[in-house]
């Protein structure tokens, strides 16, 4: 792998073409995974999350919870062994069918492998809500 940036990009592209297995392979075996927020505000997928097989839960439960029309990493903040990245998704909430357009931020953190050790994300949560 490359730059935390071009690792980042990966990790995107595995995930637009929904491809976890390949997303997993790219992560630590004890990745740190962290997706702020809960059911009540709107995020069953929110939680925190140890190592590759949780993550592939995490995902799991993103695939039953929501239904992605466009998902855009649009800014990329890089440091030594991070990147920080801004973007937008556009999706529906599962099963109520809200549909919102937000903006998110992820946090991707490289151990000395190449590999994803750490990822932490957030999105405007109250923009899922049904209310």
């Amino acid at each position: 792998m490359g730059t935390p940036t071009e690792t980042a990009k990966q990790a995107y592209s595995a995930f637009a073409a929904r491809n976890i297995p390949a997303l997993l392979e790219m992560l630590a075996e004890d990745v740190d995974w962290q997706f702020m927020g809960s059911p009540e505000t709107g995020t069953p997928y929110g939680g925190a999350f140890k190592g590759r097989q949780q993550v592939g839960g995490f995902f799991a439960k993103l695939a039953e919870t929501i239904e992605i029309f466009e998902f855009e990493p649009r800014e990329f903040f890089e440091g030594p062994n991070h990147v920080t990245t801004i973007g937008r998704v556009k999706a529906r909430m599962l099963p109520n069918g809200k549909v919102h357009d937000t903006d998110w931020l992820q946090l991707f953190v490289m151990d000395s492998n190449a590999k994803i050790s750490r990822w932490f994300g957030t999105e405007d949560s109250a923009a899922k809500l049904d209310k």
